[in-house]
């Protein structure tokens, strides 16, 4: 059964989202009123963070410091946050909602960062497209976890390593 962050990426992609991959993230953020905008962070712990504000449009920024799979990874995370949870409210000038992407949410122990991951993956690697994709390969690349989760990584945009989790979490390798 898929989780509350799957069928919400989902349902974005169906709404917004390409047919194919790898997904435009930031097209996809543009397309449902969130900005994205590449900023370089002092703190290079943080991949990015989402603010909100009512009345205006929500914002995600992303570190540029980063790789570009990262970064992709990011917007999507964010757009997972934007998607299924309120934020967390910090104030600066005025009252806003802020959400940030650093190295204690991108182990996932909080159940909002797990779910921001799970939509991410579910939003980069949607589950029919990787499915499809793997059935694809050659035989032998089939066979090895590594070589499958390094072509369909290159495919997808994304890490090897978010590939190889995915594969796992769809049941497609060990």
């Amino acid at each position: 059964m898929a989780s509350r962050a799957e069928i919400s990426a989902e349902n974005l992609l169906t709404a917004y989202g390409p047919r194919e991959v790898p997904v435009d993230v930031e097209q996809l953020a543009k397309s449902c009123g969130v900005d994205v905008v590449p900023q370089h962070f002092e703190d290079g712990d943080v991949s990015g963070m989402l603010l909100r504000e009512d009345g205006v449009a929500p914002v995600i920024g992303v570190n540029t410091a980063h790789s570009r799979v990262r970064q992709r990874f990011t917007i999507a995370h964010e757009l997972g946050h934007w998607s299924l949870h309120p934020g967390r409210l910090v104030i600066f000038d005025r009252p806003m909602r802020i959400n940030r992407r650093d190295s204690v949410s991108a182990m996932a122990t909080d159940r909002e960062e797990i779910q921001a991951n799970a939509f991410a993956a579910a939003l980069l690697m949607p589950e029919r497209l990787v499915r499809q994709r793997v059935s694809d390969l050659p035989p032998a690349q089939r066979r090895d976890p590594e070589a499958a989760a390094g072509e369909l990584a290159r495919s997808f945009d994304v890490s090897r390593l978010a590939m190889s989790f995915r594969l796992v979490n769809l049941g497609l390798a060990s």
